[in-house]
């Protein structure tokens, strides 16, 4: 069984919650992070590990790596879980996937991920955006691969498929969490409109790319639902072909998100791993502090499970 680096120290959120002593984080340079919050800064971009207080931001950061939050800062919804502002957007810069592929280059990067806020303000989404920024890359960087963590798109196809023909290696898009949670969750989404795209990107993908295209999506555990719930999601992601599956615990940024119903222990994590991959999945990547985006690289070179 695959396992990535085990971590060491404590996460302090900042509700100042107290956490089981299973989740923790690594030690990290400062001036390392400083530098790194400098360049992008410089390059007026942002990243989703900064915008969503992912708990491995300083893991990323300090490595060298990180995942770019591509149209803006500001997103058209409200999610129960996130972290990142809400409102009404700014105009797109048409600068970004340049600046983007700049940064990608000066940070010697072997692999880009690239996600967004919801932009339900523009008639594709962002999805031009995200299939120009995908080029400009592979134009400057050609030996960096490129992940997609996309937003649903509104259920718009022809959207998901300009970014399927951007050519990324491996396209996630995130169901979250149980249908029975959507309402307080992801108010806005909708499960099968989640599903659909997945297939459509699958689809499209294995036609153009064949078997090297892959598609991936991830849950948080610990928001109320229970492992028959999960299981079912497994199943039904499974149907639309998903090659890879994250299982991570939901940490609540600020106060202002929704409590933690549950911490799942770490052996939990394991047993509905192993579950998951009896049913099919290439690789499943599991947690408490898994995220769709932590260990990109590794995880698309992986074929099994990993356990972190």
């Amino acid at each position: 069984m695959g396992r990535f680096p085990k971590k060491s120290g404590r996460e302090v959120l900042g509700t100042h919650e107290r956490l089981p002593a299973w989740i923790a984080k690594e030690k990290t340079s400062l001036s390392q992070l400083h530098d790194l919050k400098v360049g992008l800064r410089e390059s007026h971009l942002h990243t989703v590990c900064e915008e969503a207080r992912c708990p491995n931001r300083t893991h990323c950061f300090s490595h060298g790596t990180a995942t770019f939050l591509l149209l803006g800062d500001v997103c058209t919804r409200a999610c129960g879980f996130c972290s990142i502002k809400n409102g009404k957007p700014l105009l797109l810069d048409p600068h970004e996937p340049e600046d983007t592929a700049s940064r990608v280059e000066a940070m010697g990067l072997r692999y880009a991920v690239l996600t967004s806020v919801n932009r339900d303000d523009l008639p594709d989404g962002g999805s031009a955006q995200f299939a120009e920024t995908i080029r400009a890359i592979r134009r400057r960087c050609p030996r960096v691969s490129v992940e997609v963590l996309i937003p649903d798109f509104m259920g718009d196809l022809e959207a998901v498929a300009a970014v399927v023909q951007a050519g990324p290696v491996v396209l996630n898009h995130n169901v979250e969490t149980v249908p029975s949670l959507y309402s307080i969750v992801r108010p806005a989404g909708r499960f099968e409109r989640s599903l659909s795209v997945l297939q459509k990107a699958k689809r499209l993908g294995r036609d153009i790319f064949g078997d090297d295209f892959k598609t991936k999506s991830g849950l948080m555990l610990g928001l109320g639902e229970n492992r028959q719930e999960l299981i079912e999601v497994f199943q039904k992601l499974r149907s639309v072909g998903v090659d890879i599956l994250t299982l991570g615990q939901y940490l609540r940024p600020t106060r202002y998100q929704l409590p933690v119903a549950r911490y799942v222990p770490p052996e939990e994590f394991e047993s509905l791993a192993k579950t998951a991959k009896d049913l099919g999945f290439l690789t499943v990547y599991a947690g408490p502090l898994v995220r769709s985006s932590f260990n990109a690289f590794e995880v698309s070179q992986q074929d099994g499970i990993a356990i972190l």
